[in-house]
């Protein structure tokens, strides 16, 4: 059976032949083996596991997503990230690096957006302000209304 694993951006895992996939939703940890009965499900931020075509048993950290099973020969998995590893110690130290680099890089956007959603509340408070004080200028003597010289 085959295995794909998509993120946005690339394609993690493409394994034309795949013995048994293991992985792990709201309700547990399961195993895929071909000739599954189709279904979706949505899984839990975990890793799925499986053994290719030689036995060789490989890991793939992925933070949620949605797993589909077609045919009982193809199982699709779409994830927001995916983390390919051989061993599980070695993921985990890859793991790990990633999520403390995302976690930075969402604590900058973060940031970025407080400050952008103060610099939109001072401007309409400074805007309330001076509407409520009237207009800069007396009616018929703005600038626009001025008779040119």
């Amino acid at each position: 059976m085959r295995l794909c694993v998509v993120t946005p951006s690339a394609l993690a895992v493409d394994v034309p032949e795949v013995q048994y996939v293991r992985a792990e939703d709201a309700t547990g940890a399961f195993g895929i083996q071909p000739g599954h009965t189709e279904f979706v499900t949505t899984l839990a931020v975990s890793v799925l596991s499986f053994r290719d075509a030689s036995g060789v048993e490989r890991h793939v950290a992925v933070r949620g997503g949605v797993m589909r099973v077609t045919g009982g020969r193809l199982v699709e998995v779409a994830t927001r990230e995916a983390v390919l590893g051989e061993h599980l110690d070695e993921l985990k130290g890859a793991v790990l690096a990633r999520l403390r680099d995302s976690a930075e890089v969402e604590a900058k956007a973060r940031t970025h957006a407080a400050q952008l959603h103060a610099s939109v509340v001072r401007y309409l408070h400074r805007y309330v302000r001076a509407e409520q004080s009237g207009p800069p200028f007396p009616l018929g003597e703005g600038p626009a209304e001025q008779a040119p010289s």
